[in-house]
């Protein structure tokens, strides 16, 4: 497994999104992944996925220091005594003393950043936290929230995939030493149709999925494409034995634009 590293944090390149994923079947993918050799495992409160996430992670017999866990805050809880009080919630769901990654789920601009992002900070010192981070920030609000935070913010988890031009928030991420996390990397599926995907996938013996993450891993983002499928699993982490040349990445990048975005809220931020 390679990995990002990014203000102190390594996080593997690969991580499973537990999105939609539910009950025994959230429990059985977590552990089938550790299993297969998965380091990583994302979770949020309103997954409402947290005890199922903790009891796969408990059933794989993986070491706890071993698996990079991240779950993310709704935006509900951002006053500071609210986000200590879920985070410890989201704990005792998980079964674990600490995440190693939390992170808030979505700007919101009805509670000031500053106070949000010192209730983030104190659960960092009090040790419910190892690293913190954003996710859905924008790059001004990546730079806002850099600037204020009293702790150093390890990433930013947005939506990226070849569809999705998101070279403004990659540029801001590594000017600020942030990792940039990408949820949806095969577009929800669609990439499989993809020509550019198919035919070079064809030459590497890859799937048009395969490729379109190692494009993300090189360029140094960390991906974390959800299933409930099995073998699905299998074939995403395989993707560590091949690599595209310069001109591939260029070509796959060309497919990006600012309307590929699939993940889009009345309450999201205005988009770069």
């Amino acid at each position: 497994m390679e990995f990002v590293e990014a203000n102190g944090a390594r996080i593997p390149a690969i991580g499973l999104g537990t999105w939609e994923l539910s009950g025994r079947t959230c429990a059985r993918v977590v552990e089938q992944a550790l299993r297969l050799g998965y380091r990583h495992i994302d979770t949020a409160q309103v997954y409402d996925n947290e005890r199922e996430v903790g009891e796969g992670v408990r059933a794989a017999g993986v070491s706890r220091s071993d698996v990079f866990v991240t779950t993310k805050v709704w935006t509900t809880h951002f006053a500071p005594n609210d986000l200590l009080r879920s985070t410890k919630e989201s704990l005792a769901r998980l079964r674990m003393t600490e995440v190693d990654l939390l992170l808030l789920h979505w700007p919101n601009p009805q509670v000031p950043l500053e106070e949000t992002l010192s209730g983030l900070a104190e659960a960092k010192r009090l040790g419910l936290a190892r690293h913190i981070g954003v996710s859905n920030f924008t790059v001004a609000l990546i730079e806002q929230a850099v600037a204020i935070s009293p702790e150093p913010l390890v990433c930013d988890q947005v939506e990226y995939h070849p569809y999705l031009d998101q070279s403004k928030v990659l540029e801001a991420c590594a000017s600020n030493r942030l990792a940039l996390v990408a949820y949806s990397p095969v577009a929800k599926g669609r990439v499989k149709n993809s020509e550019v995907l198919i035919r070079i996938g064809r030459f590497y013996r890859k799937t048009p999925a395969q490729v379109a993450l190692r494009w993300l891993i090189q360029q140094n983002v960390v991906a974390i494409p959800r299933t409930s499928r099995i073998e699905r699993l299998s074939e995403n982490i395989n993707i560590f034995d091949f690599e595209l040349t310069d001109e591939e990445m260029e070509e796959i990048s060309a497919m990006g634009t600012r309307e590929g975005r699939i993940t889009d809220y009345g309450f999201a931020p205005k988009w770069d």
